[in-house]
């Protein structure tokens, strides 16, 4: 009789789920998966930390909105996948983590890398799964896979002994499982309500997040508001769902970002949260008029009235949510009424837009030495404005001044860390980024202090050929702690926030990349030519003012938990 260990049975199931690649590092109890993954379909793609590959993995799925796999090995190859992982929780990715454990009956014997390692991430997950028998290893691949991608995306947990791994059973007793599960359900009535609020507002505002994103909604928001007249903004992946170039776009959706969201927010009757959670990023809810309606539009029904009430709960996807709009608009004529009826808020928010931009222009063009960490972000903006171009940012202040700054016309093309606030993503983020879109330039902008977690990244990307620019964003030390903690206690406790001057570009180039330094804001634009057009993996390591201070690190002292 015909028999199928539990390794090869993983490979074809995930070969079945039409998984491309895998991000991983190496270790002995995923070996069995390994030797049939070798020289196969599917690519194994070998990071230097398993955090690496879980940043990878994550990227992935935020780029591709189906769930990036990877791979790990027991005991410290699971605990060093941890902070990826909730990362991609909080930021609502699909993603499915495989991990190696102990054969189960080499439990509590103390052997190598033995750990509960389900106890330890079953908070962090959608679902954890552990196949104890090597014949359902295709049904519980399905199953992770389903889970991460159904609903709310988010990370599924999915471990297998080593000694499931290993066994043979008999192929007929391997069933195939295949299982595509599609919806996009919509409240059909609350859409009514909606409407009939609308039409009755007369300063409502629409924040798109995530949810769009995933539900593929870009063409459907850009529809929904053109027939509603209603300014937009957009939040974490949805940035880019509809151009920031487009007349009722007001670009990014929080307020510390140069423009119109705080005017728009307080002066507000009317608030429509589409696919996004009221967060610290709309200070829990308390950045809107009091006095405003809130509407808001969620496929998870608990995640409606987080921090405040609203005044209607739609669970639906927020991609049929948008067409039902539109279309309810089309079949009763209303898109020239609601036009002209918010044509004078339009205006209205477009003071805001134009008031606040004003306020940073002096810091974008400024000529100051040390550089203005601004300046650095427009150059970079004015560069990168490629369609096809792939900004990335990481770090605290840096990750800020990129935020304020970038200028998204397409989606699925600008990354960062999200509301985890995870540093170390830059390079892992970077790295997927050029795997994803080999043809796109691809851009890093990231702190001193991020850019050394996951350094030898720039090792796996030159080693994979992965031609990314790395601009370091280099203020000497961890410049959001300094600052704010400058604000709290009136000095910064230097140990753990001074780092002093190093000169990365030099260790990039000598990995076998190309390094650039600068240290006068007329010298950027040249060193990010110069660095793409090396066609190597390429550091540009510029020193910036260490004394200016971010809207972001003002709020780490004075908002939230560290205000206290």
């Amino acid at each position: 009789m015909d028999t199928i260990t539990g390794g090869q049975l993983v490979a074809q199931a995930l070969h079945a789920q039409g998984v491309d690649v895998i991000f991983t590092l190496s270790g002995g109890h995923i070996t069995p998966i390994y030797q049939y993954l070798e020289n196969g379909p599917i690519r194994l793609f070998d990071t230097r930390h398993e955090q690496s590959a879980v940043f990878m993995a994550e990227a992935w799925g935020k780029m591709t909105r189906t769930p990036g796999v990877a791979m790990v090995t027991a005991g410290p190859g699971f605990t060093n996948a941890m902070t990826g992982v909730a990362s991609a929780r909080f930021s609502n990715t699909p993603l499915v983590l495989i991990a190696g454990s102990v054969g189960l009956d080499c439990r509590e014997k103390l052997d190598l890398q033995d750990m509960p390692q389900e106890a330890v991430i079953a908070p962090m997950v959608k679902k954890t799964l552990v196949c104890h028998k090597t014949a359902r290893i295709p049904e519980y691949v399905d199953l992770a896979f389903r889970t991460a991608a159904g609903g709310r995306p988010g990370p599924v947990y999915l471990e297998f002994p080593v000694d499931v791994l290993g066994a043979a059973v008999p192929v007929d007793q391997a069933k195939a499982y295949r299982t595509r599960v599609e919806s996009q359900p919509v409240d059909l009535a609350k859409v009514e309500a909606v409407l009939a609020m609308i039409a009755t507002a007369q300063k409502p505002v629409v924040i798109a997040g995530t949810g769009v994103w995933q539900a593929r909604a870009e063409a459907g928001l850009t529809a929904f508001v053109e027939a509603a007249g209603l300014p937009v903004f957009t939040s974490l992946s949805a940035r880019g769902a509809i151009a920031d170039t487009h007349p009722l776009c007001f670009e990014g959706a929080l307020a510390l970002r140069p423009g119109a969201a705080f005017g728009a927010y307080v002066s507000a009757d009317l608030v429509l949260l589409i696919g996004t959670r009221i967060s610290l990023y709309y200070i829990f809810g308390d950045i809107f008029n009091p006095a405003a309606k809130i509407v808001q539009v969620d496929i998870q029904p608990e995640e409606i009235g987080r921090n405040r009430c609203v005044d209607l709960a739609v669970v639906s996807d927020a991609g049929a949510f948008l067409g039902a709009c539109s279309e309810s608009i089309r079949q009763r004529g209303l898109a020239r009424t609601l036009n002209a009826r918010f044509a004078p808020w339009i205006a209205e928010v477009k003071a805001f837009h134009d008031q606040g931009k004003a306020t940073a222009q002096a810091d974008w063009q400024s000529d100051k030495v040390p550089i203005h960490p601004l300046r650095l972000a427009r150059e970079i903006d004015d560069f990168m404005n490629r369609d096809a171009d792939v900004v990335v940012a990481d770090g605290g202040d840096t990750t800020t001044w990129m935020g304020m700054t970038r200028t998204l016309r397409h989606p699925g093309r600008y990354l960062d860390y999200g509301l985890f606030g995870s540093l170390a993503v830059g390079l892992p983020y970077a790295n997927a980024a050029k795997l994803r879109y080999p043809d796109s330039r691809v851009l890093l902008l990231t702190g001193d202090g991020s850019v050394g977690f996951n350094f030898m990244e720039f090792e796996t990307a030159i080693r994979k050929n992965l031609p990314i620019v790395v601009v370091i964003n280099n203020d000497l030390g961890w410049g959001m702690i300094r600052h704010s903690q400058e604000i709290k206690l009136g000095h910064a406790i230097e140990t753990g926030t001074f780092i002093g001057r190093v000169d990365y570009h030099k260790l990039v180039d000598a990995l076998g990349g190309a390094g650039f330094f600068v240290d006068r804001p007329e010298q950027i634009r040249p060193a990010l030519e110069a660095a793409f057009a090396t066609g190597k993996t390429a550091c540009v390591n510029v020193m910036t003012d260490p004394t200016v201070v971010s809207p972001a690190s003002m709020a780490l002292a004075n908002i939230g938990a560290y205000k206290a």
